[in-house]
């Protein structure tokens, strides 16, 4: 594959006809009808024939996990578009769908302070997010405290 560092490859021991929670497959060719994500929101997709490969063009914005035999899910990480494709085990395309990862209800804010630049989140409280293109001292400020608390979240929960 002549863009493997830019793809992100599952082995999948599902198929196709991607159908989801209210999401039809895009047929190959067909990508008029994107898969619709929310960031930090997951999406169930059912997977209805015999697949080998789910490929995501870019894995900062969405990726792909299969939950069983007949299950993808797909995880929006950042806002944007990129694209979904899966082969059956003859390395043909079954489907090849564009994902679009939106924000939250639309509840968004950047705030623009001279250089600086910070995305939050307004659900009806604001608090900071992620976002790609925010200032790099704020990006790395948000992104410490949300491993941290991961890291704590992950801690209580094997317990």
């Amino acid at each position: 594959m002549p863009r493997s560092g830019r793809l992100f490859i599952l082995a999948a021991t599902g198929g196709l006809l991607l159908a989801g929670a209210a999401t039809a497959a895009t047929p190959p060719g067909d990508e008029t009808s994107p898969i619709q994500v929310v960031v930090d929101q997951a999406k169930v997709l059912h997977i209805a024939r015999p697949a080998d490969i789910v490929i995501i063009g870019n894995p900062a914005i969405a990726d792909a996990t299969i939950q069983d035999d007949q299950t993808l899910i797909i995880t929006g990480h950042s806002f944007g578009t990129t694209n979904l494709i899966v082969l059956d085990h003859s390395g043909q395309p079954i489907a090849d769908a564009m994902v679009t990862v939106a924000p939250q209800d639309n509840q968004v804010v950047t705030v623009y302070s001279r250089t600086s630049r910070q995305t939050f989140s307004c659900t009806p409280d604001c608090a900071p997010v992620l976002a790609v293109g925010d200032s790099a001292s704020v990006f790395d400020a948000v992104n410490q405290q949300v491993q941290s608390q991961n890291s704590l979240s992950a801690g209580t929960s094997s317990k």
